[in-house]
């Protein structure tokens, strides 16, 4: 099975040299990588977002194998949706789905499901994978596509992506595609972001379902990050770390309308 791109032409380049420069571009590079568990990082096009994206992912040292959760957009699928093996193309090329990472997340999590249909037209993960691509040369993944608010669920989830991190016999970076407040002005943004990536920084999964809940908070990836979060605390982490945030009103000029972005590491 190959994925073939969704968003490619759209999202980012889908010129092959045009997108390597463009992700290089983006890339701002720690001098002492952080050894992170976990990174979240935005999936909106890259003119908007990758310099975001580049700033979390340059400020960590990534291994070969990875585990990324997005949120389902789309609303296709099983609810907790596991890619089958396979690979998924990028204008960079193919990159492998770890069957023995798949295996062992179907082992350890019987609310996941191996199905291709969430992920068909999902842009959340894909993003991801150049940054993954230049960064890593030939990374294998395991891909979630996350379509419940539930936290029994969630929680679930994050006990056994960390059972599976811990089983596997190589380092594993879980990575949360997410992107912050949607469509208010940039100063209502800022202030509601600043209360779900406290909560973030702080470990504190209940309290991000909580506030988002609460302040109606339009964080798209949530889910995913609330199991992530559960994840990193099991794995014995002890912070998290705003590498940088930003929105959309920083390139369009237009602050009353707004995307928030984030990039956090946790270690």
């Amino acid at each position: 099975m190959i994925r073939e791109p969704a968003v490619a032409g759209r999202f980012y380049d889908a010129d092959p040299e045009s997108l390597r420069k463009c992700v290089q571009s983006c890339l701002t590079r720690r001098e002492t990588p952080i050894e992170a568990k976990g990174i979240v990082a935005p999936h909106a096009g890259y003119v908007y977002s990758g310099a975001v994206a580049g700033a979390v992912y340059g400020a960590v040292r990534l291994p070969q194998s990875c585990i990324i959760l997005g949120p389902n957009h789309t609303g296709r699928g099983a609810v907790l949706s596991l890619h089958p093996p396979g690979e998924w193309r990028t204008p960079l090329g193919t990159a492998p789905v770890d069957e023995a990472l798949n295996r062992r997340l179907l082992a350890e999590c019987s609310l996941l499901q191996e199905e291709a249909g969430a992920h068909a037209r999902e842009h959340s993960i894909e993003v991801q994978l150049p940054f993954l691509q230049v960064l890593a040369g030939a990374p294998r993944f395991a891909a979630i596509c996350v379509g419940t608010g539930d936290y029994a669920s969630l929680d679930n989830l994050g006990h056994a992506l960390a059972r599976t991190v811990m089983a596997f016999p190589e380092p594993v970076m879980l990575i949360v595609s997410s992107d912050m407040t949607h469509y208010e002005s940039a100063d209502a943004a800022a202030r509601k972001d600043r209360l779900a990536l406290d909560r973030i920084v702080e470990l504190d999964p209940r309290g991000l379902y909580r506030i988002v809940g609460e302040r109606d908070i339009s964080m798209c990836g949530f889910a995913p990050a609330i199991a992530m979060i559960v994840a990193c605390i099991d794995l014995g982490a002890s912070r998290g770390e705003l590498i940088r945030y930003a929105n959309s009103g920083d390139v369009s000029g237009d602050h009353t309308h707004v995307v928030g972005y984030a990039g956090i590491a946790i270690a």
